[in-house]
């Protein structure tokens, strides 16, 4: 059923504060899952005239400008550093918030909240100087509604597009700001969804819209707004059927992303128990796979031939669902008795071994690497799901990873970052590990020869302390 309810919403000005709202419970969810596509991944590439052209910034995205975690082809940033060592500037970050770094137009961006969770602010950072040149409260609440001990009430990650910041709090609000000013351009309060412990679920620009998952214990859909107005252009009710299921089990997290498969254009959202693929100017559902499972956080991945799920609690697997050819007909009864059974016809392959159950995975060549959170490292064969390597490298991983310079970036909670060279045809080979004070719960950001690291209190830009190379890297465009 596709319904495009009549738009409700306000514009604002930018000294305007919103009112306490009747709170819904948060999700659990943290900053590690949101759009991953990417131009080897199927990926079609925007026009590059669009005014919304997010790829013309340089980290516009949690995952990158190609929305996959991988870096340009160009960035080279430091392998090593220390709490002194190769660090430009440190700045702290009022508040708290896992949102992940976004960075364009000589900015970083971050959401945060404060005072228990009773102000939501989005705080902008000079990305050359380290000094917060917006700190704003966007959404006020006199009673903070529950969130998971790992969630925080600011975990949904920002969303950029040339002059312009798209912050998302779940229920509680979406709004689009003016990225020169940091004014608020146009705010929506009535997108319910029942969280129950934190929003996670980043929104993401495709074309024209902003498109976010609200995946609650008491409804599941997509919905895309005008990012121009934020009117609602359409809303799109999960098909599967979750009525059997207990409410703490029909909840999600995750980001969509944009992929081609079977000739035309894909939003691949992950749900409770299916991911689905829609028609991203419309939201009319073109086809659907059952695989079980909730509360996913992790981003999906996808290259030429395959689209990798994360299936969330409460065993997580990775499956491999082939992007063209016949897709699975929905069967909500075969799925309540035998769920892999009801997959089989559309999944390829399945692996449960270290499988995260919150950060995305990264593929590199022909593996992916995730790292879980029990603090092992694991790679499998894309084309086959098997089990390459596997290794305890860390502490508790939660962030995504990102790859740049021909190296893997895990972060991990204890503030640890552990550098990997891939290694292709061998086993990957641990380059670096480089502690700080604070542990990270978001991702990194990348930009040229820079790494900006949020982690629970401050932002910090890592760079080589070679001021000779530190002038190459510019973060302006």
């Amino acid at each position: 059923m596709l319904r495009r309810p009549h738009p409700a919403l306000r514009c604002v000005r930018a000294t305007t504060r919103i009112l306490p709202l009747a709170l819904v419970a948060l999700a659990f969810g943290g900053s590690a899952g949101i759009f991953v596509a990417t131009a080897d991944a199927r990926d079609p590439q925007p026009d590059a005239s669009s005014p919304l052209n997010a790829t013309a910034l340089p980290w516009p995205d949690f995952r990158g400008p190609n929305r996959n975690g991988h870096a340009p082809s160009e960035a080279t940033p430091p392998i090593t550093w220390s709490e002194t060592d190769n660090v430009r500037f440190r700045t702290a970050i009022p508040g708290t918030g896992w949102s992940s770094p976004v960075v364009g137009e000589g900015k970083v961006w971050m959401t945060s909240a404060r005072n228990g969770g009773r102000e939501r602010l989005v705080v902008a950072v000079d990305s050359q100087s380290g000094a917060i040149v917006h700190e704003r409260v966007l959404f006020e609440v006199e009673e903070p509604e529950p969130k998971n001990r790992l969630n925080s009430y600011a975990s949904p990650s920002p969303a950029l597009a040339p002059g312009r910041v798209f912050v998302h709090f779940g229920s509680l609000g979406t709004a689009c700001l003016d990225a020169k000013t940091g004014a608020t351009i146009w705010e929506r309060r009535d997108l319910p969804c029942d969280h129950e412990q934190g929003p996670g679920a980043s929104p993401v620009l495709v074309d024209d819209l902003l498109i976010v998952n609200l995946d609650g214990v008491d409804r599941q859909y997509a919905v895309a707004l005008d990012a121009a107005t934020g009117a609602t252009r359409w809303e799109t009710p999960r098909s599967a059927d979750l009525e059997a299921k207990p409410k703490t089990m029909r909840k999600a997290y995750s980001t969509p992303i944009v992929v081609t498969a079977d000739g035309r254009r894909c939003l691949i959202s992950s749900g409770a128990v299916a991911t689905y693929a829609y028609d991203p100017a419309t939201g009319a559902e073109l086809w659907s796979v059952e695989h079980g499972g909730f509360s996913m956080s992790s981003r999906p991945i996808a290259n030429d031939e395959f689209l990798y799920l994360n299936t969330g609690y409460m065993k997580p697997r990775l499956v491999a669902v082939r992007l063209d050819g016949p897709q699975l007909d929905r069967d909500p009864a075969a799925l309540e008795t035998a769920p892999d059974a009801a997959a089989a016809r559309t999944i390829e392959w399945s692996n449960d071994d270290a499988v995260p159950a919150m950060a995305s995975p990264i593929l590199v060549g022909e593996r992916i690497y995730m790292a879980n959170e029990k603090g092992i490292l694991a790679a499998l064969s894309a084309k086959t799901g098997e089990t390459i390597y596997r290794k305890r490298v860390g502490r508790n991983f939660y962030a995504s990873p990102v790859y740049a310079g021909g190296h893997l970036y895990f972060l991990d909670r204890g503030g640890n970052t552990v550098v990997i060279a891939p290694g292709d045809g061998d086993e990957p080979s641990i380059i670096a590990e480089n502690p700080l004070e604070d542990g990270c719960m978001a991702s990194p950001a990348v930009v040229g020869d820079t790494l900006f690291l949020r982690t629970e209190t401050h932002l910090v830009r890592i760079e080589t302390d070679d001021p000779d190379e530190a002038e190459e890297t510019s973060l302006d465009d």
